[in-house]
């Protein structure tokens, strides 16, 4: 079996089963693929569009096939050398419902369950109510109003003969102790009598092995009909619409591991870990080796069986300790390599999704094969648009929203809100941690919390990376410098008392290792303040910086996305190339992507925006225009403005990014289509923002006018057709932005990623629809019918140009696997008139070398052409410089033609003569010319 080479991302559902996906496994061996690239397969909810609310980690899920399906799937994976990346989720688990098993039982018996310490809880709550109990914040109104509306309900489970108050979908267990509460008020001697069987279990340490006895003799008495009909008249008692019921269910539940309660009181008291802000998802304590084998022994042994290759850990920012759960996991998969099959692929690869700030990079001692790739995505976007444009485009963002276009300030505003809003509870469980650090010494006792409170929340505001990395040795080296960065920010808006509060934190959250604590005590209780800590910055970036500063801040709406340092409008080709010498050293095999499931705009919308950067001018110019016409179109509304100035400007930016290039306004089914998706991902965009609207409280009548603003601007015969106009100027340099990010990701350091479906043009928005399915059919046609990119610019716009270039690139990578796999990369210099628009590079091993020649910022170069080419003699004297290779030949591995290169310099209208983008080979001994 192959090493990995090239994966495929496929999202897996009920619709898109592991079967379905077999059936297409030779199109992406055609293609060029490797390795299928799988979303999470371990069971998931019902009906789950993606996999990442699993709720028995034990199982491939039956809705996609179950095992037997996967072992249908990996057996199709050999038949064409090819192999499976799994994606796992050790982060949380889905909770509610009543699907999770071990969530069911931590509900039945609390603490007693042997499930209990799988779950991030905290079983000792300050708050009364809370003290040994769960909060379940999953009630759609208040609790009494529930209660009295009849909305619980004691059931019994006559095949598990279990208890529960069924609500919804939700089930909540009563725990096995607390039957005999129930039975005893039964008109039947036969459950009258089974009471002190089950009031027996509060008293026994085996309660959870001996209910097994009791509940064999309810069984046995409920052969009886009678009997059933008496648990029907006992369970009617219990009617919470009654006032007795009521009482009854009441008394009942507050016996119970867990206190009910309205979702709004979730954000405020909840005392469980969850995932961000998203109550129907627990966290894991997957640092205890208990958990952490239950979790990985089903993705273990399909490592072990020669099933899976790679494994790639889904956010591992929450985890409590991401390098000791990285460095288990290596060694646990080091044992299972060692028991695979013959054939199989020695090296199993962990790749994480990591978000890195901009002057962030992976830790190496993780022993990971790198990141999921967010990295390359920013940094192509950055390098493809004009610097030129920031300014035009700032003053037009500042002057129409009111709003700055500094976006670190907006991250700032949206993190403090994010605080004091979403992530309260967890803001509040981890000040009470460092407050109890500073309670247990001398020193530090008058140390109040609110004092805490105040100098956490500074210090939190001003970091600037998702989380740092302490443990017991204390905060590692390269966190330093943004912790301290944090820090001085914080100073700066604290008082001097509060700014000396700070600096015990700094101690407290590893500036001390905790290992050189005086006492035991003290070293639990720093870690635990670090875990806390750092456990809540990742989900505080999260929130603030992805789901609401980027979708508040739209100086370019193309330069907000997942993983994007949006303080940077672009970034220069010096950056580039760093970011790729830097990959190549540290993390040449980890994953490059420019799509993923997780992104905000398809990899095409953002190269077509990356395009509007060069023309700034005009299209400020144009939206002015625009807001006048559409006037009459905006709605009155008592909160203001529908749509507000910023959300109308940001819509402006879509629209232009997401048209397709064969989509007419006169079409009337596309465009349809076209405004339904707009106005699904405008809704989304409206609540992420949190400005007029909000996921906790929508305004309906604001997110009701912005809509149908949408629906009239494409109505509008004016509007419209200045709209699909200015968006047909951004097609041939959105193409050609789109060709060069296609051609960068599959020749730079790493793995190149392929998401679903992005063959073709991606012109998809944020999820679900950039999970839409994928017309495979159509796919396989063309990679049938022809895979000459050069032939298919001539009808560019339906995509096939794009595959034809992936698939000429993933053939050469198959060829020349030692040049991508260990080659080194070598940034050439451009010169010339046009050198700012071009960049080049090499990759070299061995006797082989790769010369990558790429346009950028080339919108003005594109004028009167047809095709997203840039005419060759627009190139001018423009050059790329190959140092000592004169003398030589090279193939263009695109068009099959070869280049002689006489000099040092070689012409960029002689390298990109015949498509947007140069890729040349040549093999240093055979192609050396006499």
């Amino acid at each position: 079996m192959s090493e990995i080479r090239a994966t495929v991302r496929l999202q897996f559902h009920p619709g898109f089963t592991l079967d379905d996906a077999a059936e297409w496994v030779g199109y992406y061996a055609r293609l060029g693929i490797s390795h299928v690239y799988a979303s999470p397969l371990q069971m998931s909810r019902a009906g789950s569009p993606h996999g990442y609310d699993g709720i028995d980690p034990t199982r491939i899920d039956p809705e996609l096939g179950g095992e037997a399906a996967l072992e249908r799937l990996v057996a199709r994976l050999r038949e064409h050398d090819m192999g499976l990346i799994l994606d796992i989720v050790p982060n949380h688990l889905a909770v509610g419902g009543s699907q999770n098993p071990w969530w069911q039982d931590v509900l039945a018996w609390g603490q007693a369950s042997p499930y209990a310490g799988f779950f991030d809880i905290d079983w000792h709550s300050p708050e009364p109510l809370l003290a040994g109990k769960l909060l379940l914040p999953f009630l759609g109104t208040p609790y009494a109003d529930a209660l009295h509306g009849g909305d619980l309900v004691l059931r019994l489970d006559l095949a598990a003969l279990r208890f529960h108050v069924a609500y919804h979908e939700h089930r909540f267990p009563v725990d096995p102790r607390r039957y005999g509460d129930i039975l005893r008020l039964a008109e039947h001697a036969a459950l009258w009598d089974l009471a002190p069987r089950f009031d027996a279990l509060q008293r026994r340490d085996d309660a959870y092995t001996a209910v097994a006895e009791c509940r064999r003799e309810l069984r046995q008495a409920l052969a009886d009909p009678a009997v059933g009909q008496a648990l029907e008249n006992l369970l009617a008692l219990f009617d919470g619409s009654t006032r007795g019921g009521a009482i009854r269910l009441h008394d009942l539940l507050e016996q119970q591991a867990y206190r009910l309660a309205w979702w709004r009181t979730g954000a405020d008291e909840i005392n469980w870990r969850r995932f961000f802000d998203i109550t129907e998802l627990g966290g894991l304590r997957i640092e205890r080796p208990e958990v952490f084998e239950a979790v990985h022994a089903l993705p273990l042994r399909l490592v072990e069986q020669g099933w899976v290759d790679g494994l790639r850990v889904d956010h591992v920012d929450g985890l409590a300790d991401p390098r000791g759960y990285c460095r288990r996991l290596r060694a646990r998969l080091g044992e299972c390599q060692k028991r695979r099959p013959p054939g199989a692929v020695r090296h199993v690869a962990i790749y994480v999704e990591k978000i890195l700030a901009a002057d962030e990079t992976l830790h190496r001692d993780w022993g990971v094969d790198g990141t999921t790739g967010y990295e390359l995505m920013n940094t192509v976007s950055a390098l493809q648009h004009n610097p030129a444009g920031a300014e035009p485009l700032g003053v037009l963002w500042r002057q129409v929203s009111g709003r700055k276009e500094d976006f670190p300030t907006e991250v700032r505003l949206a993190r403090r809100e994010v605080l004091t809003t979403l992530l309260t509870s967890e803001f509040e469980t981890c000040a009470r941690a460092l407050h109890a650090v500073a309670r247990h010494s001398l020193a530090t006792r008058d140390i109040t919390l609110a004092a805490v409170r105040r100098a956490l929340t500074a210090l939190i505001v001003h970091f600037p990376i998702y989380r740092t990395y302490a443990d017991d040795g204390g905060r590692p080296e390269l966190d330093a410098p943004f912790f301290d960065q944090a820090m001085a920010g914080a100073r700066g808006e604290l008082s001097p008392p509060d700014a000396e509060v700070l600096a015990w934190l700094e101690r407290w959250l590893g500036g001390e290792a905790p290992a050189d604590a005086p006492d035991a005590e003290e070293r639990w209780l720093r870690q635990r303040a670090i875990t806390r800590f750092q456990q809540l910055t990742s989900p505080v970036a999260a929130k603030a910086v992805e789901d609401t500063a980027g979708y508040r801040s739209a100086t370019l709406i193309s330069r907000n996305d997942v993983g994007f340092d949006g303080e940077h409008f672009s970034h220069p080709p010096r950056w580039f190339h760093d970011a790729n010498a830097w990959r190549a050293r540290h993390f040449p095999h980890g994953l490059v992507t420019t799509a993923t499931h997780d992104h905000k705009r398809g990899e095409d919308v953002r190269a077509r925006l990356a395009a509007l950067s060069e023309h700034a001018g005009a299209f400020a110019t144009r939206a002015e225009g625009w807001r006048e016409l559409a006037a009459p179109l905006r709605h009155r509304l008592p909160s203001g403005l529908a749509p507000s100035p910023g959300d109308e400007l940001i819509l402006y930016q879509m629209l232009l990014g997401a048209w397709p290039p064969k989509t007419e306004r006169n079409d009337t089914d596309s465009m349809q289509r076209f405004a339904e998706r707009l106005a699904q991902w405008q809704q989304k965009a409206l609540r992420e923002a949190k400005l007029r609207t909000h996921w906790l409280w929508p305004d309906e009548d604001y997110e009701s006018a912005c809509r149908s603003y949408l629906e009239a601007l494409l109505a509008s015969p004016e509007l419209s057709r200045e709209l699909e106009a200015a968006a047909r100027e951004l097609d041939l340099s959105g193409a050609l932005n789109g060709l060069a990010q296609t051609a960068l990701r599959l020749t730079v350091p790493g793995v190149p990623d392929l998401y679903q479906g992005c063959e073709f043009w991606d012109y998809s928005l944020v999820d679900p629809d950039n999970r839409r399915p994928v017309d495979h059919a159509a796919r396989e046609a063309t990679l049938v019918a022809a895979t000459d990119p050069a032939a298919a610019l001539a009808h560019w716009q339906d995509g096939h140009v794009k595959q034809g270039l992936i698939a000429r690139l993933l053939a050469l990578r198959h060829d020349c696997h030692a040049l991508f796999r260990h080659g080194d990369y070598l940034p050439l210099a451009v010169e010339g008139e046009q050198g700012e628009r071009l960049v080049a590079f090499l990759r070299r091993h061995g006797d082989r070398q790769l010369l990558v020649v790429v346009p950028r910022l080339c919108a003005s170069l594109l004028a009167g052409s047809e095709q997203p080419l840039v005419p060759p003699s627009r190139w001018s004297d423009t050059r790329v410089n190959l140092p000592g290779e004169t003398g030589t030949a090279w193939q263009n591995v695109l068009t099959g033609t070869t280049l002689g290169v006489r000099n040092e310099h070689v012409a960029a209208e002689e390298l990109l003569d015949a498509f947007p983008v140069g890729i040349y080979l040549r093999n240093r001994y055979r192609h050396r010319e006499s």
